[in-house]
């Protein structure tokens, strides 16, 4: 089993793709693009941490088509989900890591991984702190692993 982690799928948002400028026509193609590129790499077995604004609408509809096990955080696009989870944090690879949806003013914990702020940026350091952005418009529309994400993290060392 393995843990992914990602954010900002924006299932059914068409104005995503503008706002965004994700290279897809419209909201058919990049849902199927989104689903396609998380099955690839997500088995049945696996667990995903989703880090908010999953849907636009039709939760149910992209949730049934997608592998492994997701545990959902609340994004500020997440009306309808059945989660009131804002943050969490767990324990991985050696290190504790805090998630949530949108970046922290101030870091609880060493590590941070968050959404929201799309292709803005992928990482930042703030003092020794640092802050991974795991949405899909900067990791190539896919669900990334702990191994993609310590790459990232090492970088900003």
């Amino acid at each position: 089993m393995t843990s992914f982690f990602t954010a900002d799928t924006h299932f059914g948002h068409a104005n995503i793709i503008k706002y965004c400028n994700r290279p897809f026509k419209d909201t058919d193609e990049m849902n199927e693009a989104l689903i396609a590129n998380w099955n690839n790499v997500v088995s049945e077995g696996d667990t995903v941490y989703h880090l908010g604004d999953f849907s636009f609408r039709g939760y149910h509809r992209y949730r049934n088509r997608l592998n492994g096990n997701i545990v959902l955080l609340q994004g500020n696009h997440d009306d309808e989900l059945q989660t009131n989870i804002k943050e969490l944090v767990i324990a991985l690879n050696g290190k504790i890591w805090y998630m949530c949806h949108i970046p922290p003013l101030e870091n609880r914990q060493k590590y941070c991984l968050c959404g929201h702020i799309h292709e803005k940026w992928k990482s930042k350091k703030i003092g020794n702190k640092i802050i991974v952005n795991v949405g899909v418009d900067v990791w190539n529309f896919k669900p990334i692993t702990i191994q993609d994400i310590l790459k990232e993290v090492n970088k900003k060392r």
